[in-house]
């Protein structure tokens, strides 16, 4: 039994890669950069009870599509009122085909329904990955907005195999990514007063 690939990775094989090769002059396939893992993460208040935790890790495992692995705090910190081992967020690593199919949702269904949304920011991490920072969740058609008691952020990091941010922002863009259009500032006019 075949499995069929992912809309967005047949599009990456067939469009992406030729178009990445022709501009960059890549000698083999191999070299051309590839989307590695997919991380969505969210922290968790210190002073979260119980349903909680449990309202943001189901409702993670319901945007990733799989379940999400709890984070624990390593030591006291008095000031955030944090004891050793506790649970201070959860996250969730995409590879392969939950990878593609998320960032296909992500590009398709949630980006497009932020309020005034203008594209995302130019800046990468200096080693082609890059992080998005989402402060309403409930851009993701998973979630049920009237079953919401409270408000969850969330950062989605994508991983890349290119070496440089030029590479990665190609890629991403190729793929889809909305990029904010960076208009060069208008050149001001030189007048001398009379």
């Amino acid at each position: 039994m075949s499995k069929q690939p992912a809309p967005l990775q047949k599009f990456y094989a067939e469009t992406v890669v030729p178009a990445l090769i022709a501009s960059r002059g890549y000698k083999n396939r191999h070299q051309v950069p590839k989307l590695e893992k997919i991380v969505l993460n969210t922290g968790i208040s210190s002073e979260a009870d119980k349903n909680v935790i449990a309202d943001t890790a189901r409702d993670l495992g319901l945007i990733a599509g799989q379940k999400p692995v709890l984070n624990r705090s390593r030591k006291a910190i008095a000031n955030f009122k944090l004891k050793p081992n506790q649970i201070v967020g959860c996250h969730v690593t995409l590879r392969g085909d939950s990878m593609w199919h998320f960032f296909m949702r992500l590009l398709a269904v949630a980006l497009p329904t932020i309020r005034d949304f203008r594209g995302v920011p130019n800046k990468l991490d200096g080693q082609g990955n890059y992080t998005i920072g989402i402060t309403d969740f409930t851009i993701f058609p998973e979630i049920v907005v009237e079953n919401n008691k409270h408000a969850m952020g969330l950062d989605i990091s994508i991983v890349t195999s290119a070496q440089t941010d030029d590479e990665a922002r190609e890629l991403l863009k190729l793929l889809g990514m909305p990029f904010r259009r960076t208009d060069p500032a208008p050149a001001k006019s030189s007048t001398t007063a009379a």
